[in-house]
């Protein structure tokens, strides 16, 4: 199993089908973390229970739907067992969440938010590690094992059981990417979606090997956007691992006007680099197939599967 291969990642959990996965919500006493929390538990997810902001009005609920509501992250792992927190918190209170989870003993973290400020992230990042957890963030509708847990606010719609593994930059793009890989009947193995943000807990080369790894992935599905090198990363990664999986790529942006600002804060292009043809070189160069419309990519999919 993936899990023996990476022992010391947390992002392993997600690629062990063995593996439990008790999860709690970081403000599952908000509205936004109150829905997801019931959503994600009507999917199959073991939400265990949640926290609440410290000094809140809602601090002293003992319980949110049914989900017990712990003053710590430290209180919920004692009394759950919880290894994942999903933190449904405003930008400015991310990084305290994340400190928070880390110390409470919680492995891997998930956080939504937009607009996190890049010192917090990088702050973040260097916890994390030090740790030996991992974070998935920030600005991400979440990660998903279809069929067993999905953690964040992916929709369930557009999961489905398969042999696909999707990573992504955009929700939105990353939404139509796999409701049309559903439709196809080809469904995902896991689907991780690491964020738009220049600085994140988690990028695109860190799952290659996981995936790559993995025995029930049998193609890789890359979702990026013009802007940053992470694309450029992967590209090399694909090489550096001899990674023989199929390999497939939309890259967002390709008719972007020079000057527009565009909606992630890590799509930023210096240059020539983080343009779409630096992209698609870099990526065709590593073997893998790149497409400027999911239109053209679920078509190659199709015709290679």
């Amino acid at each position: 199993m993936t899990t023996h291969l990476f022992p010391n990642d947390p992002l392993a959990l997600l690629f062990d089908p063995t593996a439990p996965l008790p999860t709690i919500v970081q403000g599952i006493t908000g509205r936004m973390g109150r829905k997801h929390a019931a959503l994600m538990r009507a999917y199959g997810t073991e939400i265990v229970g949640g926290t609440a902001p410290a000094g809140s009005k809602s601090a002293d609920l003992k319980e949110v739907d049914g989900n017990p509501v712990f003053r710590s992250c430290a209180e919920a792992v004692k009394a759950t067992g919880a290894v994942a927190s999903v933190a449904m918190v405003p930008p400015f209170e991310v990084l305290a969440a994340i400190s928070e989870a880390v110390a409470g003993g919680i492995k891997l973290i998930v956080t939504v938010t937009e607009g996190m400020p890049v010192a917090d992230a990088i702050r973040a990042r260097a916890l994390v590690q030090a740790a030996g957890a991992r974070w998935v963030g920030a600005s991400t509708p979440g990660v998903a094992v279809p069929g067993r847990t999905k953690l964040g606010f992916i929709p369930s719609v557009s999961l489905q059981p398969g042999s696909v593994g999707v990573i992504a930059k955009s929700g939105t793009l990353s939404y139509e990417t796999n409701h049309r890989l559903v439709d196809c009947g080809l469904g995902q193995s896991v689907w991780i979606g690491v964020g738009g943000d220049a600085c994140k807990g988690t990028r695109f080369a860190e799952v290659l090997p996981f995936f790559n790894a993995d025995p029930r992935t049998k193609q890789i599905v890359l979702v990026g956007e013009i802007g940053g090198s992470e694309e450029e990363e992967f590209a090399q990664a694909l090489i550096d691992t001899q990674c023989t999986k199929p390999t497939f790529a939309v890259i967002a942006g390709h008719g972007a006007r020079e000057g527009v600002v565009m909606g992630h804060a890590g799509a930023v292009v210096h240059g020539n680099t983080g343009t779409f043809d630096a992209k698609k070189r870099a990526l065709e160069g590593a073997g893998a197939r790149v497409f400027a419309s999911v239109d053209d990519l679920i078509k190659a999919m199709l015709a290679a599967h």
